[in-house]
């Protein structure tokens, strides 16, 4: 459904990014920029994209990853991710939304935009939500760096997702969340990091879908329907 189109950030760096559109027949409701895992604009993410385009968004994965190794993308072998955590062993958050903002830049021209992260994105969604400006909503699944920015007030509707047995994200940094953000959204599903993703052995069906609904309808709240 998608091609492989190039961005340029705000310091000159360009960077691959995965793009996946509507049917033409279809009424186009915004753009989405999805923030990829740790494992790269990969076929999960692309996937995620080809979701959104069915549901009638335009959205884009940054590939975050391409200042270091351009074109990485990886499975989910223990081996692949061991490799893959060494990517964010010092996360360079402001070079992170700085290719999240070049995303945005290219859908915003045409309605409003979301941004929807997963993993290292959902915290890049957080702080998209907090610190760029004209974004219609925001929506962040098991971001484990979210807990250390909580303090930091979102700038458009934010929903956050989290599972009860996630193994990185204790429950008692989310009750952290909840706290200190009682203007965000957050679920808890019971499963674990990783329940959106049925690449992944943690994946869990029902939480995915009721995660996967409750964003649609976020969104389809926020960003109102746009036509071209």
């Amino acid at each position: 459904m998608g091609e492989q189109i190039t961005l340029t950030a705000s310091d000159g760096h360009t960077l691959g990014a995965y793009v996946a559109k509507p049917a033409p027949d279809f009424p186009r409701k915004g753009g989405v920029v999805v923030v990829q895992e740790i494992f790269g604009v990969n076929q999960h993410i692309r996937e995620v994209c080809d979701w959104f385009a069915n549901a009638g968004y335009e959205a884009v994965a940054p590939a975050l990853f391409d200042r270091q190794e351009p074109g990485f993308e990886s499975g989910y072998s223990e081996e692949e991710i061991q490799r893959a955590r060494g990517f964010i062993a010092n996360p360079d958050f402001d070079a992170f939304m700085r290719d999240t903002q070049a995303a945005k830049d290219y859908l915003a021209a045409k309605g409003p935009v979301a941004v929807v992260g997963y993993c290292l994105g959902g915290s890049v969604a957080f702080a998209s939500a907090t610190r760029m400006h004209g974004l219609a909503a925001a929506v962040g699944y098991y971001g484990g760096q979210i807990v250390k920015m909580a303090d930091e007030v979102p700038m458009c509707p934010t929903m956050l997702h989290f599972g009860e047995t996630d193994h990185s994200i204790p429950m008692e940094d989310v009750e952290t969340i909840k706290q200190k953000r009682p203007d965000v959204e957050i679920y808890v599903y019971p499963a674990g990091h990783g329940f959106s993703c049925d690449h992944r052995g943690s994946f869990h069906a029902e939480s995915a879908r009721i995660a996967g609904e409750r964003t649609l309808a976020f969104l389809e709240m926020h960003m109102g329907r746009y036509e071209v």
